[in-house]
């Protein structure tokens, strides 16, 4: 527990003093959005969110009863990258993700996420499970034209041998989308579940849902796709990365992002399903597409920062 007011805490993400990047944990802005297809804004995304994390300093997590400060953790500041030009970003990005251990990226769009994980491919040399909160698929080839844009990282990922598409899950998606779009993500093996789907089913039958298909139970023998809520078996335990749009989140609960979809998460649903998936082999996350010039009272941006505390309870555990 923090010895000053949550007003008075230190500006790094949650208050941290250590800023190394050789700690097991590493958290780092990455305030790059230019590739936006709708409302830019989401370079101001890691301040927002350090700053709203003040609220979380001052005692333990409820149902963990634990402090994720207590893990080898360290704020680094915010990545280089190359103004202006997408690629030489992404290529900076990568070179800057690639030495850490184990990171925690506040972004910035959701065309981050492409050059962290070639960074995670290349620690590893396999590619990881992928879990996707998200109102969008973000599988369009190009964007008006741009092949790099925020809408593409998950296209690129999978091409690029990335992620496995049979053991990736997207939860929350809703927005509009060419058939086409949604044809090849589902044919590639993904399993999509909708922000409906969530609704109807509730965060315990998701969180299952996330665990069967992280574990290998995701497709059958023509892909994966919008197969709902079923009962296939199996959990599995193998490494997995965290990607979290806050667009994921009703605009109700969310408003300060750049491509902001109605009927989206509550909040609580999303505390409630990430609560689930203590256990699994966590690589690291990203949270992206905070946009504060559109938030108001920081509510999108404490949002933000407590999936990210969410995430660091459940690593911590």
């Amino acid at each position: 527990m923090s010895s000053v007011p949550t007003f008075a805490t230190p500006p790094g993400f949650l208050g941290l003093s250590r800023h190394d990047p050789e700690a097991r944990y590493v958290v780092a802005g990455i305030p790059l959005d230019i590739g936006t297809t709708n409302r830019a804004g989401s370079r101001f995304g890691p301040q927002a969110i350090r700053h709203a994390s003040r609220m979380l300093v001052d005692g333990a997590h409820p149902t963990r009863w634990l402090d994720p400060l207590t893990l080898p953790l360290s704020d680094i500041g915010d990545f280089a990258i190359a103004l202006g030009d997408i690629a030489a970003s992404l290529a900076l990005i990568e070179q800057q993700a690639a030495p850490l251990a184990h990171l925690i990226a506040l972004g910035g769009e959701h065309g981050v996420t492409l050059a962290l994980l070639r960074a995670l491919r290349r620690r590893r040399g396999v590619p990881a499970a992928l879990v996707h909160f998200d109102a969008h698929v973000d599988t369009w080839p190009d964007n008006f034209g741009q092949s790099l844009g925020h809408g593409s990282v998950f296209y690129h990922a999978i091409n690029e041998g990335l992620i496995d598409p049979r053991r990736t899950i997207q939860i929350g998606i809703r927005s509009p989308v060419q058939r086409e779009v949604w044809d090849w993500t589902t044919s590639q093996g993904v399993t999509t579940l909708s922000a409906q789907d969530v609704h109807e089913a509730g965060p315990e039958a998701v969180a299952q849902r996330i665990r069967q298909v992280v574990g290998g139970q995701g497709g059958d023998d023509q892909g994966g796709g919008d197969q709902g809520i079923g009962d296939r078996g199996g959990s599995g335990n193998r490494g997995c990365y965290l990607s979290f749009d806050i667009d994921a989140l009703d605009p109700s609960a969310a408003p300060g992002t750049g491509t902001p979809e109605i009927g989206g998460l509550a909040s609580w649903q999303a505390q409630a399903i990430l609560r689930r998936l203590r256990g699994l082999d966590w690589l690291g996350m990203d949270l992206v597409e905070v946009a504060p010039a559109y938030d108001h009272a920081e509510i999108t941006a404490l949002a933000a920062a407590t999936v990210v505390w969410e995430y660091l309870a459940l690593v911590a555990d």
